[in-house]
């Protein structure tokens, strides 16, 4: 059942990517192309789950890796899902949070050097300030893991 997913991501993703970038560069027919991209997502994720619910447990054999893992644990019972989706999202959420963060600040940081050369000690504590969110998200991420 995971398998269908994980082999599935890519061919849904990977065209979904491709359409963006062409109604980025087509601008009168961009909204057309996004409309037809939106329909084709809707579509393959409607098979892709029609196909999941319906189909048969994937066997051990043809599992690798992560998709192993991810299958061991989705098999072993729902609260140990819960605790991994959870640390998913904080670390998936603490790191966007800290990329947007960084961003600003550092442009910032740079803004600021460039006028007053002095100020390259605080404006890289500020910046290291701004890393410290992804660095609590994964530290809630481990424990949840832990606790799986």
């Amino acid at each position: 059942m995971i398998a269908a997913w994980l082999l599935a991501l890519p061919v849904i993703v990977v065209p979904a990517a491709v359409l963006s970038r062409l109604a980025a560069r087509h601008r009168q027919r961009g909204a057309v192309i996004l409309a037809v991209t939106g329909g084709l997502l809707l579509v393959g994720a409607t098979v892709l789950l029609v196909l999941t619910l319906t189909g048969e447990p994937a066997s051990a054999a043809s599992l690798s890796g992560a998709a192993m893992a991810a299958h061991a644990a989705a098999s072993s019972g729902g609260s140990n899902s819960g605790a991994l989706i959870g640390a998913g999202i904080s670390v998936a959420g603490s790191t966007i949070g800290a990329g947007i963060a960084v961003a600003y600040t550092g442009a910032a940081a740079v803004a600021a050097m460039s006028e007053r050369p002095e100020l390259f000690g605080r404006s890289m504590v500020v910046v290291g300030l701004a890393e410290g969110i992804a660095i609590y998200g994964l530290i809630i991420g481990i424990i949840l893991v832990g606790k799986a």
